[in-house]
């Protein structure tokens, strides 16, 4: 009876000692082999999303993976210790779920000061094993509607050594296994998150547990706004300044209509430079070439002024309207002082009325009876002769043009951001 007693005294001490002296035991093979799968619960502390790149469509985040599951083999007898603590180097010795993330690009371990590794044995053979981690992951974004979108990814986990009929994988607290630190990013805010789980099939060896981290971003408007938007509609804005100068002044009117022009395709450069090369049109890009149509069609209706003045004045030249000494090629290259005033010989005269200060084209016809209060004058004309009108007194291409190209820009501005926002 006496070699009973310490017989099984020896035993309690070397199963309370047997963590401690683990190399003279082999627990490097799985738990319960042969048998049926084993739960492996999982939870996740989110501790920060480091970084989201668009150009490499990943994001890198650092997290705390903590599993559970349970060894009888590593069970021990106590009556005081409620759980045993180890680092890295017990998790060497013996069997741990081997966790991957899928999609992943490069993760690491942190290891100051020590391995950030925790090992803890409960008395019944309950373990939980926590690893802090950095994964940098893919994200298949969709920047249709970049940058008025949300975005939606997702860390996957999965086991890649077992099958659903050796391991499973499952959230230990369901949804509330899924737990964050305040996190601050400086282009997105954090919408949601949430933990999934599904199954992967894999042609060779079958099917696999696999579990999701699902988190939503929104991207600060604010940010783009002040570096794309406003800048773009301010040189729009500036393209229309334009109208509103002689338009005998060549150099300044080219010069400006050139300057908008550059500046847009170098806002346009610089918004692609840092998007990834897709093969679809953004919502930015929609933004960004409306408005360069808008500021080069500026330097168009500049160039047909330009064009339509020349015609008028050699008209005007051959038909003797004009002094002899008038040079039109002077006069288009002035500086902007030279206006539609010049002195020229005497014009017939016209009648008018109160409501029309400007004098009826010589050319009218003989026979149309002049305009009376509260008419227009191109109503009374067809489009053709209207377009002749035009083109006849260039000066009203730029006082359509301070109408048109604001209030059209303004109604391409409230389809945009109906359609966006």
């Amino acid at each position: 009876e006496s070699f009973r007693k310490s017989d099984s005294t020896k035993s309690l001490l070397i199963k309370s000692e047997q963590l401690l002296r683990i190399e003279d035991h082999d627990f490097a093979m799985r738990p319960g082999f042969g048998g049926s799968a084993i739960p492996v619960g999982i939870d996740v502390q989110v501790e920060s999303i480091d970084s989201i790149s668009e150009v490499n469509m990943d994001f890198t985040m650092t997290l705390y993976l903590r599993h559970y599951w349970q060894d009888d083999r590593l069970a021990f007898p106590s009556s005081n210790n409620k759980s045993r603590t180890f680092d890295a180097r017990l998790v060497k010795k013996i069997w741990v779920p081997d966790v991957f993330f899928v999609h992943s690009k490069r993760s690491f371990i942190h290891d100051t000061t020590m391995e950030n590794i925790m090992l803890r044995v409960y008395p019944d053979g309950n373990i939980l094993y926590s690893v802090r981690i950095t994964v940098t992951a893919l994200c298949s974004m969709d920047f249709s509607r970049f940058p008025l979108d949300t975005q939606n990814c997702s860390l996957e986990l999965e086991s890649y050594a077992y099958n659903e009929n050796d391991l499973m994988l499952y959230w230990k607290n369901g949804n509330d296994s899924l737990r964050t630190d305040e996190i601050a990013l400086s282009q997105f805010f954090i919408e949601e998150f949430h933990p999934s789980f599904g199954l992967a099939f894999y042609s060779s060896t079958g099917w696999y547990n696999r579990l999701y981290i699902n988190f939503i971003l929104r991207r600060h408007i604010f940010f783009f706004m002040l570096q794309t938007y406003f800048p773009t509609m301010l040189m729009v804005m500036l393209s229309w300044v334009s109208f509103w100068i002689d338009r005998r002044a060549v150099p300044a009117r080219v010069s400006l209509g050139i300057t908008t022009v550059l500046t847009m395709s170098t806002i346009i450069t610089g918004v692609s430079a840092s998007m990834p090369q897709v093969s679809y049109v953004k919502a930015v890009d929609i933004y960004l070439w409306a408005s360069f149509l808008f500021v080069f069609l500026s330097v168009i209706e500049y160039a047909a002024v330009n064009y339509f003045t020349t015609v008028e004045e050699m008209k005007k030249l051959q038909k003797g309207k004009l002094p002899v000494s008038y040079d039109a090629t002077q006069a288009m290259a002035y500086d902007g002082c030279f206006h539609d005033d010049i002195d020229v010989s005497p014009f017939p005269e016209l009648p008018t009325t109160p409501s029309t200060t400007r004098t009826i084209p010589p050319r009218a016809s003989s026979t149309e009876p002049p305009p009376t209060e509260g008419t227009r004058l191109w109503r009374k004309r067809s489009v053709g002769k209207n377009i002749r009108f035009i083109m006849s007194n260039s000066y009203m291409i730029d006082s359509y043009s301070r109408i048109i190209f604001p209030l059209a820009y303004l109604l391409f501005n409230i389809i945009y951001w109906c359609i966006y926002s």
